[in-house]
């Protein structure tokens, strides 16, 4: 998943970012805000440590082995928080599975060719590969505009940074656009 020099490191920076702010999440109170926001740190640091650059760390083959044991976990928590019908859970479902293809991609791709030095990879299908762009593309222009204020009446915001509805919402978007970042490089 390894984007060219200098956008390789912008990418690393926006998934480790968002990993760090949600792991400030996890202080709020309520054991669905720290599931969610423990779910959305972990992606966020595996997401970062997939973006760097193959010149700085080429990790071994079984490291993709452990990324796909971790995320199908991951993804069988996310399909029984989802069973409840609720579009979030259904969406780190999907973003749990892409991380699981991401990784079996790695994994399958032909011994130094797995997406390192810019070069795309070999091992994805190009139908799950496209499937997942469009979601994921769908996802940040739904989630971008629901960032742009409506002009109505205001909810009062909460007192601290880490609660507030947009800077969650934007957090999401962050990660979301990482995820269609790494997804064009598969």
């Amino acid at each position: 998943m390894h984007a060219p020099g200098p956008a390789a490191w912008l990418l690393v920076a926006l998934c480790a970012a968002t990993s760090a702010y949600c792991l400030l999440r996890m202080r709020a109170p309520g054991q669905g805000v720290r599931g969610t926001a423990g779910g959305e740190a972990l992606m966020g640091l595996a997401m970062a440590v997939m973006a760097v650059p193959a010149a700085v760390l080429r990790p071994p083959a079984w490291t993709w082995i452990c990324y796909a044991v971790v995320f199908g976990a991951a993804a069988l928590r996310a399909l029984w928080a989802a069973r409840a019908g609720s579009a979030h859970h259904v969406h780190h479902l999907v973003g749990t599975l892409a991380m699981v293809y991401m990784a079996w991609a790695m994994a399958s791709a032909p011994a130094g060719h797995a997406g390192h030095g810019g070069a795309p990879m070999s091992g994805g299908v190009p139908l799950v590969t496209g499937l997942l762009l469009v979601y994921y593309a769908a996802y940040v222009l739904r989630t971008g505009a629901r960032l742009v204020p409506a002009g109505g009446p205001q909810s009062p915001a909460p007192t601290h940074w880490t609660g507030r509805t947009e800077v969650v919402r934007a957090c999401r978007l962050a990660m979301a656009t990482g995820m269609l970042a790494m997804l064009l490089t598969v």
